[in-house]
């Protein structure tokens, strides 16, 4: 150890299932897929804490953003984050992956939270591009309003490029799927964490190079993967946004929590290879 030199600090590391939808393996890779069968999309938010601070990865959406977009909302997300013990009245830090509807909708639930976000992702919500559906569907005009508002109200932090939040916790651009795209890496007890939120929305996308429909910039979303595996120890420390195997890969953080939540700071069983 060097001397002088502080450690991290480790984090726990939670995952939280709140909604879910149907879906067929063509939904979910550019070009669609020969291989055609069910592949449902699970939805996260996740937090990071240790003593000192507890951090938020994402925000979720509501059930009224659920019912009309045809989700199967589990559970309000917020409210689920004080299972695994933060107070979401209490969080000072929220990090937003991106302003996606299924990102960012509850943001006005954490009072007292600054939100740390990518500047280029503002620019795009609020910019030219949005006039095209294919590209605006995927965003709620009132987050969008909400998050401008919370930067008038001196809420938000703005980055462009990689930067440290927190000791143990760094964002890092990575665009693609939206133009401000971050994801988020965590010091843990098993080594660094990598919360890919949507660079990789399945395990699958990242394997096998394959990026989702959903897209800004295709050259940045295949860039993306490779930030991804970059900034992981192995490719075990990568966990995606969306899918349903890290339930599965996962164990749940006490037996009352199996279905709801997980934990990201434990290794995950192996996988039978696809």
């Amino acid at each position: 150890m060097t001397i002088g030199v502080t450690p991290a600090p480790t984090y726990e590391l939670y995952a939280i299932r709140y909604a879910t939808r149907g879906g067929q393996r063509r939904d979910h890779f550019m070009g669609g897929d020969p291989h055609e069968g069910a592949m449902p999309m699970d939805y996260f938010l996740w937090a990071a804490v240790s003593p000192e601070r507890s951090v938020v990865i994402d925000a979720g959406f509501n059930a009224e953003v659920a019912a009309r977009r045809g989700r199967t909302f589990l559970r309000c997300p917020v409210e689920a984050l004080r299972l695994v013990g933060v107070d979401p009245d209490t969080v000072e830090d929220v990090v937003l992956s991106h302003l996606h509807y299924d990102h960012v909708g509850n943001f006005d639930r954490f009072p007292a939270a600054r939100f740390h976000l990518q500047e280029p992702e503002l620019h795009y919500a609020v910019g030219r591009y949005m006039r095209y559906p294919r590209l605006s569907h995927a965003f709620e005009v009132d987050d969008v309003c909400g998050i401008v508002r919370l930067n008038y109200a001196h809420r938000v932090v703005f980055y462009t490029g990689s930067a440290a939040l927190a000791p143990g916790i760094g964002l890092h651009a990575a665009g693609g799927h939206s133009a401000g795209l971050q994801f988020v890496t965590v010091n843990t007890r098993r080594g660094v964490v990598v919360l890919a939120s949507d660079v990789s929305h399945f395990y699958e996308n990242l394997e096998r190079l394959r990026p989702f429909p959903t897209a800004f910039h295709v050259g940045e979303m295949l860039e993306g993967f490779d930030k991804l595996l970059a900034a992981a120890p192995t490719p075990d420390h990568i966990v995606p946004g969306h899918d349903p195997l890290v339930m599965a890969r996962y164990p749940a953080p006490s037996p009352d929590l199996e279905g709801i939540a997980v934990r990201l700071d434990v290794a995950p069983s192996p996988r039978e290879p696809s």
